[in-house]
């Protein structure tokens, strides 16, 4: 981590503060494994992350974009409650919030669930040309 802080110091990068920010938020965001998910390239311009939510319904899940920071929460208000007993429990039935850094212009179209699966799919339009002139007006 260092090595990153002494690049991003660089006297000839203005600016890229925001830029540390995240990439030290997502490295924080990629330890935590529950739940699980993937990433998924389904075209040239469009991405799929598919988080396995088994037991969390429509109402338990929230999908949010706060900058360029897509956040996917489960919280279940049944959890833990009630009378059951059980002998062995392996479907987790805690809450959870699990965070993703999106690159500029990327776009959350959709958010399906099917099937104990959170599909979230985004997608970024047609770059822009990378070379713009701009015009120069007289004062």
């Amino acid at each position: 981590m260092t090595t990153r802080t002494i690049l991003f110091d660089s006297p000839f990068l203005l600016g890229f503060d925001h830029t540390r920010a995240l990439i030290d938020r997502a490295a924080r965001a990629a330890g935590d494994s529950y739940p699980p998910y993937n990433v998924e390239q389904l075209g040239e311009h469009s991405v799929r992350i598919t988080l396995a939510v088994a037991g969390f319904g429509p109402d338990d899940l929230t999908v949010t974009i706060e900058g360029r920071q897509l956040t996917i929460a489960g919280k279940r208000e049944d959890a833990g409650k009630g009378e059951q007993a059980f002998l062995h429990r392996g479907i987790a039935g805690r809450g959870f919030v699990r965070s993703f850094v999106l690159a500029d212009g990327l776009e959350v179209d959709q958010a399906r669930l099917e099937h104990g699966l959170l599909h979230v799919e985004l997608s970024r339009p047609e770059d822009l040309p990378t070379v713009r002139r701009i015009p120069i007006t007289a004062g």
